[in-house]
């Protein structure tokens, strides 16, 4: 078994997004950020910079909210989470949605759960509804009760 190396100093606990495959990662973009209350991230600046630059091709770039934004990337961030002003990259709680060419097949393994506060489950239920959302199946068991839904490209989560 190799052995890791101790580290001098304590361990630095490593920032991370959440990546979902899509479809259209700008309206997936739009629906999650307002199913969580979150900010689609503005990289306008970072973009023009890579443009100027010759870095990115201009076919990788779309307008989105009167902004350039990437086309086949786009992320949501919590909004009192720190970003990067230069690159408008979130430092915190983000979703990234990237474009795939294939669309989603099976059952995710991976999902999020939206905790309503308390007796406001199906009134989030209707509100994520009227995003774009479907209700896949109501689950009432020992452990609790939560609904089940599709996001508008089918990626399931659940709502407690």
């Amino acid at each position: 078994m190799t052995q890791i190396p101790e580290s001098p100093s304590a361990p630095v606990p490593l920032h991370w997004k959440l990546v979902v495959d899509c479809a259209n990662p700008q309206a997936q973009a739009d629906f999650w950020a307002a199913a969580l209350h979150y900010e689609v991230e503005d990289n306008n600046a970072l973009i023009e910079r890579l443009l100027e630059l010759g870095a990115v091709p201009r076919e990788a770039v779309v307008e989105f909210h009167a902004r350039l934004a990437f086309r086949d990337l786009v992320a949501v961030r919590h909004p009192a989470d720190p970003y990067d002003p230069d690159s408008g990259t979130g430092l915190g709680r983000r979703l990234l949605f990237q474009r795939v060419p294939e669309e989603k097949t099976v059952k995710n393994r991976l999902h999020l759960d939206l905790h309503a506060p308390e007796g406001r489950r199906e009134a989030e239920v209707e509100r994520l509804r009227a995003l774009g959302a479907r209700v896949q199946r109501e689950v009432k068991e020992p452990s609790g009760q939560w609904t089940v839904m599709e996001d508008p490209e089918g990626n399931e989560f659940c709502v407690q």
